[in-house]
């Protein structure tokens, strides 16, 4: 068998189990740094990248990210160039962004179509299929980002990213993933036509309310409901006499926003609440989380756990939707693609078109972490909330 058909066959393990080899693992890389004082211990490519990654620990859906996109280019540099990624050049970096838009052999680096394996699997591939224009972008500035971390940490001695012609990316006319104002009115039916005979059919039923209106009045990720509690929920009073409740979130890059608690996302709380027999309103010491399983258990869903519930009732909605109107497959075929994700953008998308100032549709999403001014200009956050409260509602 020749040299290029044993390599199309090769399965490689993750990143952790990787075999290590003096030729490339990168102890005597082209592009290590000399007769400096590194600030790290690592004397290999994989333990600099491990370092690197540490600092996302807490962030686990930012390190699955990073870690995908620096485990990618690993396995490319080893297996493809034969080198480690502390001997590659400017021009290896150009070739692999052109691996990115096809990955070939393709039985070597892309999983099965519609197969799906976790990463300690031994068909375990780095690809499932080419990467789309933003995720060849995105991929690019995450490994610029390592790079210049090794650079500034005494790992290597220079970024051969920094070279790369970094395109200006014009703003996107619109955003498309999104929920018009009828497909959006039809999720919103699914939900309300659930039967609530039974007790867990109740539950089921005010879980599902709650999360909607926490993804589309708050605008939150997945990863801020998941990781958030209960106690995030304070009220205050503004300078104008009137008290107001807010949501203290945790978001990605672990910053921290208020967001508008509004009249009708604290009615869907306390219904939420006295269907899981908890008091009305949270205080500032309790640990429940968010949004809670099914029964009595006092634990945060998983990541997969609220994207699964989110997505069958986007199934269903296209089901109905298929079934009582053959015209409107578009519809149904949009639901069917749809994820949690795509509730944040409607939520942006629906506050910007009722004329919320889109300062406080930002701040509200979360966009920019707050200035230290920001602190204190509560009357700008009460303008926000009042607007919030006005403009932007669930109307069950």
């Amino acid at each position: 068998m020749s040299e290029s058909n044993s390599t199309a066959l090769m399965r490689f393990p993750p990143l952790e189990h990787l075999p290590r080899s003096a030729q490339i693992d990168g102890s005597n890389g082209t592009n290590r740094a000399i007769g400096g004082r590194s600030q790290i211990s690592a004397a290999t490519d994989i333990d600099a990248i491990k370092a690197w990654l540490a600092r996302f620990v807490n962030s686990p859906h930012t390190f699955s990210n990073y870690r995908k996109e620096a485990e990618r280019l690993l396995l490319w540099a080893t297996i493809a160039m034969r080198k480690p990624i502390s001997s590659l050049t400017h021009e290896d970096l150009v070739l692999y962004q052109y691996f990115l838009t096809d990955p070939q052999p393709a039985a070597q680096w892309v999983m099965p179509a519609g197969r799906k394996v976790p990463r300690s699997h031994p068909e375990w591939c780095p690809f499932a299929g080419p990467l789309s224009q933003a995720s060849q972008r995105q991929a690019v500035i995450i490994l610029n980002s390592m790079f210049s971390w090794l650079v500034a940490a005494g790992y290597l001695a220079g970024n051969p990213l920094s070279l790369t012609k970094q395109r200006s990316r014009n703003a996107a006319p619109r955003v498309s993933r999104y929920l018009d104002d009828d497909i959006w009115l039809e999720v919103k039916r699914t939900i309300t036509y659930l039967p609530q005979d039974t007790d867990r059919e109740r539950e089921h039923y005010a879980r599902l309310r709650w999360l909607f209106s926490l993804l589309y009045v708050c605008g939150l990720r997945i990863s801020e409901v998941i990781e958030n509690q209960m106690s995030g929920f304070f009220c205050r009073r503004g300078n104008d006499g009137v008290e107001r409740w807010w949501l203290e979130i945790t978001g990605k890059g672990n910053k921290t926003r208020i967001v508008p608690a509004t009249t009708e996302l604290m009615a869907e709380l306390l219904r939420y609440r006295r269907e899981k027999s908890l008091p009305p309103y949270p205080n500032a010491t309790e640990t429940t989380p968010l949004l809670l399983p099914i029964g009595h258990q006092q634990r945060a869903l998983t990541r997969a756990g609220v994207h699964g519930i989110v997505k069958s009732v986007f199934n269903a909605t296209a089901e109905r939707i298929r079934s009582s109107n053959p015209d409107l497959e578009w519809q149904a075929r949009q639901l069917e693609q749809a994820s949690a994700h795509w509730l944040r953008h409607t939520a942006g998308s629906h506050m910007a078109n009722k004329q919320v100032d889109l300062r406080h549709v930002r701040d509200n999403l979360g966009h920019e972490s707050l200035t230290t001014t920001n602190i204190y200009l509560h009357s700008a956050d009460d303008a926000r909330h009042q607007e919030t409260e006005q403009h932007h509602k669930i109307q069950w």
